[in-house]
C-alpha cells in the first residue's frame, strides 16, 4: 500500500530499544526519508558485514512492513524479537505473520504484546476474543468482489464513483514521473475514468489541472459534482520541517479544495485552513449535504498513529476538527474514511481484529455503535482499504494488495444474514458454553461448526432466502435443533434449547453422568456443578430421599493419597449440595479411593 497515505512518516515512528550508531547512519537517513527500499538494502549490507544487532533487525522489519513485503518483514522481525524490543514491534510482527497466514505464531506475538501493553485496546480485544478469526470467517458475505478493469501494473487505489458516473482515483501508472524512494514506483497522480452502462470503466485519463510534481490524491467529490477535496503535499506551499543534523526536509500531506471551472476542468484549488506542517491530513470524504468533511490525520489529540476525524463545513469556512473516538479509532492506524449517503462510514484499520494487514470496517454515525468488520471477500490476509459505496448507483469500489500490487476492486452488494445462535438449558434457562453447534443448509450440507462461548453464543453468516437448521450437542444434555426460515438482510438470533439428561433413579441409587475433578484437586468444576444441580432437583422432588455420595479415584498415587483425595472430593460434593438448600442431615459423603476404581 502507498504508506505515505497511511502512516505518519518515519520521523514519528518509534525507533525501538537499541540505538542508532555510526554504522547505521546512511541507512537511517534513507529510512528517515521514507526511502524504505533503499534503506532495507543498506541495512542488509550491515547484516552481511556482521554488524547486525536488534536495532538493525527491527529497522529491516519496519522497512519491509512499510512497503507491505510480508515475507521479508517476518524474516527480520523474527530475528529482532530475539532481542529486547518495544511492544509495537511485537504487534507489527503479529500483523505480518497473520498476513502470511501463520495465525498461530501471530497469536503468540499478540500474547507478548498484550503482556507488555495490557491496557491497550488492541490487547484487550485480543484477550477478550482470541478466536475472533473463526467468527469473522463465518459471518455473512455482504459483497461480491471483482477486480476492476481500470487497475494497472502500478499502484491504483482510492476509487470513488460520483453521481454522474465518473470514477476518480490515485495511481502511480505514469512512468514518466520520477520514482518515489519509498517503494520505487512513480509519484501518484489523480486519474478519472467513466463508468459505462455495462459496469466497465473507460480508459483512465489524468486530472492534469490538479496534478503536481508531488504525490496527488485520492479525492472526494461533493454530491452535486461541483467541488473536490483531495490530498497533495505541503511542498506545494513551501512548507516543511527541517532536520538540520540529518540535512533533511520533511513534508506533510495537505488537503485541498477545488471547484469546477469551465466544462470538465477543475480550478481554484486552495489548501484547507487546518493543514499543518506538524502533521498530515489526507484521504477526504464529504457528506451528502456537504456540511461534514471526514479525513484521516496524525494530528495531536488522537488515539493512535493515525485517526479518523471530521470537521464542519460551511462554504469555505471550517470548524474545529473532531476525533471520532474509540468506537472507530485505536492505538494503531485508521485511515481512508468514506461516508455513505445514509451516514454509514467505511474506513480501514490495522488496529482492530481482522484477517491481516488493513481491514475495512463500517460504522453507523447515527447510532454510534462499535465499528464492525466487513468480512470476506472485501477483506483478506493482505491490505484492504479505501472502500466507498454509491447508494444511488448501487455499486462500490475498494483497494487491495492481495495480488501483490495495490489494485482497485468493484464491490457488489449481496443479501446476507448474520445469525447469533444462543444455546440454553431448556429447564433453567442457563446459557450453555462448550456446546457444539453445526449449521446445515436445506440440502443437508454442513456449512459450519462452532463451539458456544461463555455467553452460550456462536455466530454464523448465511445467505438470504435460504432455510437453515442448527444442531447443538453438549455433554449431559439431549441433542437439540432449531431452524431459521428464509430471511432478509440484518442480524438474527436463534435459540437452541437443550434438555438435561435426567438422572436414573433406582431403589438404591441416583445415577448421574460422570462428575470429573481436575487432577489433584477437589473443588467442584462447572461440569460437576451442572450434574449436582440435577441431584438437587431430584432431592427437592423427593423430600424423604437421603443420599450418601461416594467419590472414587483411579490407581495413580498411593493408596493413602487416593483415599484422602477422594474423601476431600466427597466432602466438597456434600458442601455443594447443602449450599443449594438441602438439609445437611439428608446428605453424607465418603471417599472410596482406589478400592472401587
Amino acid at each position: 500500500m502507498k504508506n505515505i497515505y497511511i502512516l505518519a512518516g518515519a520521523l514519528f515512528l518509534s525507533t525501538g530499544l537499541m540505538a542508532q550508531n555510526k554504522d547505521t547512519k546512511e541507512a537511517d537517513k534513507l529510512y528517515d526519508r521514507l526511502e524504505y527500499v533503499d534503506a532495507a538494502k543498506a541495512y542488509s549490507k550491515l547484516v552481511e558485514k556482521g554488524k547486525a544487532d536488534g536495532y538493525i533487525y527491527k529497522q529491516l522489519g519496519d522497512s519491509y512492513f512499510n512497503v507491505f513485503n510480508t515475507k521479508e518483514a517476518v524474516t527480520w522481525y523474527a530475528k529482532a524479537v530475539e532481542t529486547q524490543q518495544d511492544a509495537e514491534t511485537h504487534f507489527r510482527y503479529a500483523q505480518m505473520l497473520k498476513a502470511e497466514g501463520n495465525t498461530k505464531a501471530a497469536d503468540a506475538q499478540m500474547e507478548q504484546f498484550a503482556k507488555m501493553q495490557p491496557n491497550d485496546a488492541r490487547a484487550k480485544a485480543f484477550k477478550n476474543n482470541p478466536n475472533y478469526l473463526a467468527q469473522l470467517k463465518n459471518q455473512s458475505k455482504q459483497y461480491e468482489a471483482v477486480k476492476s478493469d481500470v487497475s494497472s501494473d502500478k499502484a491504483d487505489f482510492g476509487a470513488v464513483l460520483t453521481n454522474n458516473n465518473e470514477v476518480f482515483f490515485a495511481s502511480a501508472r505514469n512512468t514518466a514521473r520520477r520514482e518515489s524512494g519509498m517503494d520505487d514506483q512513480p509519484y501518484l497522480d489523480l486519474y478519472k475514468a467513466t463508468r459505462n452502462a455495462d459496469g466497465t470503466l473507460s480508459q483512465a485519463t489524468e486530472v492534469t489541472e490538479l496534478n503536481t510534481k508531488w504525490h496527488d490524491g485520492p479525492a472526494a467529490i461533493t454530491s452535486d459534482g461541483t467541488a473536490m477535496y483531495y490530498g497533495s503535499e505541503s511542498f506545494n506551499e513551501s512548507e516543511f520541517q527541517k532536520d538540520k543534523a540529518k540535512k533533511l526536509k520533511f513534508g506533510q500531506i495537505y488537503l485541498y479544495k477545488a471547484t469546477k471551472a469551465e466544462g470538465d476542468k477543475w480550478g481554484n484549488s486552495k489548501p484547507l485552513p487546518f493543514n499543518s506542517k506538524e502533521y498530515s491530513v489526507r484521504n477526504p470524504s464529504i457528506s451528502k449535504d456537504g456540511k461534514t468533511l471526514y479525513f484521516s490525520s496524525d494530528m495531536p489529540g488522537g488515539l493512535g498513529g493515525e485517526d479518523i476525524w471530521k470537521v464542519s463545513v460551511d462554504g469555505d469556512t471550517y470548524g474545529t476538527p473532531e476525533n471520532l473516538g474509540a468506537n472507530v479509532n485505536t492505538e494503531a492506524n485508521e485511515s481512508f474514511p468514506s461516508i455513505q449517503d445514509d451516514n454509514i462510514l467505511f474506513f480501514s484499520s490495522n488496529g482492530r481484529q481482522g484477517f491481516g494487514g488493513y481491514d475495512t470496517f463500517k460504522y453507523n454515525t447515527n447510532t454510534n455503535e462499535k465499528a464492525s468488520n466487513l468480512g470476506a471477500p472485501v477483506n483478506s490476509q493482505k491490505d484492504d482499504f479505501a472502500f466507498s459505496y454509491n447508494l444511488q448507483k448501487n455499486v462500490g469500489y475498494f483497494s487491495s494488495n492481495r495480488d501483490g500490487n495495490d489494485d482497485i476492486f468493484q464491490a457488489n452488494a449481496v443479501c446476507g444474514v448474520d445469525g447469533t445462535v444462543v444455546v440454553k438449558d431448556a429447564e433453567s434457562g442457563k446459557l450453555l458454553s462448550g456446546a457444539s453447534v453445526t449449521l446445515v443448509n436445506n440440502k443437508g450440507i454442513e456449512k459450519g461448526n462452532q463451539v458456544s462461548n461463555e455467553m452460550g453464543e456462536t455466530k454464523f453468516g448465511m445467505d438470504c432466502e435460504q432455510v437453515y437448521n442448527f444442531n447443538a450437542s453438549r455433554s449431559g444434555y439431549e441433542n437439540g435443533t432449531a431452524s431459521m426460515e428464509k430471511s432478509q438482510n440484518g442480524p438474527k438470533t436463534i435459540v437452541v434449547s437443550l434438555t438435561p439428561i435426567k438422572p436414573i433413579i433406582t431403589e438404591r441409587e441416583v445415577i448421574l453422568q460422570a462428575i470429573y475433578f481436575e487432577y489433584d484437586k477437589s473443588n467442584i468444576t462447572a461440569q460437576g456443578a451442572e450434574e449436582l444441580d440435577k441431584l438437587v432437583r431430584v432431592m427437592n422432588e423427593h423430600p424423604n430421599m437421603v443420599i450418601d455420595a461416594k467419590s472414587h479415584t483411579d490407581s495413580r498415587g498411593s493408596d493413602n493419597y487416593n483415599l484422602r483425595l477422594s474423601d476431600r472430593r466427597a466432602k466438597s460434593t456434600v458442601q455443594y449440595i447443602i449450599s443449594k438448600g438441602i438439609a445437611k442431615n439428608r446428605i453424607t459423603g465418603s471417599g472410596m479411593g482406589e478400592t472401587q476404581p
